[in-house]
């Protein structure tokens, strides 16, 4: 299960790019149910994703590069490419801000992610003052809707 809050970034804090960055490939094979394939630095994943807005299943399944090639292959709309942030949240040891700062054909957008363990944590959760508009509920700003332009 995901659960997870989703917020627009109008500009990255400074010091936000010194923590450790992943390079993320990823398409969608279909968007309703979700089946993406991804890269992520040199891991490669088939995953599915479940209905929902905050809280949603997701199975991930390994791949290796050739399978994910042949896969991207096939894939419909924006190949989506980003840079992802993993920012501790201050004071709360367990939580990740992923900060997603997209390329290509999006260059320009950056969202930021928090997953978490239980949706009462997910409501409870107060964002830093950097963090602008929670998008959680809108589904604009799931990756399957920006794949398709």
């Amino acid at each position: 299960m995901e659960i997870e809050r989703k917020f627009l970034i109008k500009q990255i804090p400074e010091g936000c790019t010194s923590f450790p960055c992943r390079q993320i490939e990823q398409a969608y094979l279909n968007t309703d149910p979700v089946v993406r394939v991804r890269r992520d630095n040199d891991d490669y994943y088939l995953t599915y994703k479940g209905k929902g807005l905050l809280s949603r299943e997701e199975y991930n399944l390994p791949l290796n590069k050739e399978a994910y090639e042949h896969l991207l292959a096939k894939a419909d709309g924006i190949i989506l490419t980003k840079k992802r942030y993993m920012i501790p949240v201050p004071g709360n040891d367990h939580l990740t801000i992923e900060l997603d700062v997209f390329e290509g054909h999006y260059d320009g957008l950056i969202l930021a992610e928090v997953e978490f363990a239980s949706e009462e944590e997910a409501k409870a959760f107060n964002p830093p003052a950097w963090f602008g508009e929670d998008v959680t509920f809108s589904g604009e700003y799931h990756n399957s809707r920006l794949s398709k332009g």
